[in-house]
């Protein structure tokens, strides 16, 4: 079997284990989201509650038309789609960029660094797709209590906040060692 190689023939650039694993996080992460966002849709109806902790955490379903806590939600469809879908798939492309070059240089970037890119990536795979295909995104994690509530999500949601965290105390880490 010829060893897998991330930068074409001849390179030598070959995956480790870890960065196998790395990579198979994406389509894992994205997977998961759009099989989730696929049962919420044919099993929840559409607002319907579910209490997992009651007045804490419920099952919903939510479309969300806008960006992240709905912004641009009611803006028209034309503005909506140039700017969410386009924004999003920049910003998905840098993403994928940089976890390439940390793959290929694993040596400017921790552990860490790299699975909080992959999770970024997998995440933002998982919505941008949603946002070509069907305009909108499924949300149906809701965290609450008593009258203040946070806006629904998803496990892209979830992997692209968690992602980020994880890179922001990786960039802290690194900085207070430096």
């Amino acid at each position: 079997m010829r060893p897998v190689r991330w930068g074409g023939e001849g390179h030598g650039d070959r995956l480790t284990k870890s960065q196998l694993a790395l990579t198979g996080l994406i389509p894992g992460i994205f997977a998961l989201d759009w099989i989730t966002k696929r049962w919420i849709e044919k099993n929840v109806s559409f607002w319907d509650t579910h209490a997992v902790i009651p007045g804490l955490l419920s099952i919903v379903h939510a479309q969300n038309r806008g960006a992240a806590f709905s912004i641009l939600a009611d803006a028209p469809d034309a503005v909506r789609a140039v700017v969410l879908i386009g924004m999003s798939g920049v910003v998905t492309l840098i993403v994928a960029w940089m976890f390439r070059g940390a793959l290929l240089k694993p040596e400017t970037h921790t552990t860490a660094g790299r699975l909080a890119l992959a999770l970024v990536l997998g995440g933002a795979l998982g919505n941008l797709y949603d946002r070509i295909l069907r305009g909108s995104v499924t949300d149906f994690v809701l965290f609450y209590w008593r009258d203040w509530q946070f806006p629904a999500f998803n496990v892209a949601d979830s992997a692209i906040s968690v992602g980020a965290v994880l890179l922001l105390i990786d960039l802290w880490r690194q900085k207070e060692t430096a």
